[in-house]
């Protein structure tokens, strides 16, 4: 049988190559080099959006909930592309609904950089020195400049919310009350302390058995200085009716706790909205010990190319 034969200008792929079945059908010739085409095709997802009991969720669910929000903690992988891309989508259609009642902040920047980042915001500062003066991480021009120039043009307030590496790596060396020595100027930085904290959370339990007891609490409660003061200075820059959308690594909120847990524990009627980031090999269905990482789980193939 010859597939020039015009009683067969129509066929479909059924099986594999091999099992041809020609249907006589008298249709357009390019119907039937698109259905060709298609069979072979392979769909290959970017990410799938879930929720919290792993049912798969859309980008409009998730806009609705974060316009109620008052804290959104966008947690990311820093590495992938996705969260990044993401991110700055999400927060440029909260802005075209919240306007300057939009607040922006990241772990990404040191709280004693705030000075300089105002200065850069307010064009008093070129970039070139605004990567001088402050600790500026290694991918920041790919991954977080797109927001920082985002609230730079939109006039928004962009947060450096976290702890100065100094002072975490002192709790972590020598316990939190090395913290007692440093000068009344830097203990601006931080969060009040001595912080709250609880060894029994997820989120320090695990640091410290993955460490296996090494440092004893100092390692996992060093974290818990990071989480404390982003939420310090998250809830020092907000007020009621805005919306502060908070970029940090997933590990600071997912389940959540890290950064909302402090959140709540100075406010608790806050409204937050957690997203979590997990890769998984097929991102199909959410793996069971991913549910309930966050409000919304952004699911990217492991493969996914990184930013760095």
């Amino acid at each position: 049988m010859s597939l020039l034969n015009p009683e067969y200008d129509f066929y479909h792929i059924a099986g594999s190559v091999n099992n041809l079945i020609f249907v006589n059908m008298r249709k357009p010739l390019f119907i039937g080099l698109y259905v060709l085409c298609t069979a072979f095709s392979i769909n290959k997802e970017a990410y799938t959006l879930y929720d919290s009991k792993g049912q798969k969720s859309n980008y409009d669910q998730l806009l609705a909930e974060a316009k109620k929000a008052d804290i959104v903690l966008f947690g990311e992988l820093h590495d992938n592309p996705i969260c990044h891309w993401l991110q700055k989508e999400l927060t440029q259609d909260l802005f075209t609904d919240k306007k300057d009642k939009l607040v922006l902040g990241a772990e990404m920047f040191e709280s004693d950089d705030q000075i300089a980042l105002n200065e850069y915001l307010a064009g008093q500062l070129s970039e070139k020195t605004l990567k001088e003066e402050t600790k500026m991480w290694s991918n920041y021009t790919t991954d977080y400049k797109p927001l920082v120039d985002f609230a730079k043009k939109n006039k928004l307030k962009f947060v450096a919310a976290n702890i100065p590496r100094r002072y975490a790596n002192m709790v972590y060396l020598r316990g939190e009350t090395a913290l007692d020595s440093i000068s009344k100027d830097a203990k601006q930085w931080i969060a009040p302390f001595p912080i709250k904290y609880d060894a029994e959370l997820k989120c320090y339990k695990s640091i410290y058995e993955s460490a296996g007891g090494h440092g004893g609490q100092n390692l996992p409660k060093s974290q818990a200085y990071k989480d404390a003061t982003m939420a310090h200075f998250i809830l020092k820059n907000w007020t009621k009716g805005q919306t502060f959308v908070h970029y940090n690594g997933a590990y600071h909120s997912n389940n959540h706790q890290g950064i909302e847990w402090y959140l709540k524990q100075v406010n608790p009627s806050l409204k937050v909205l957690v997203i979590s980031t997990m890769e998984q090999k097929d991102i199909s269905t959410l793996e069971e010990e991913n549910k309930g990482l966050g409000d919304f789980i952004i699911c990217t193939p492991v493969g996914m190319t990184k930013t760095h």
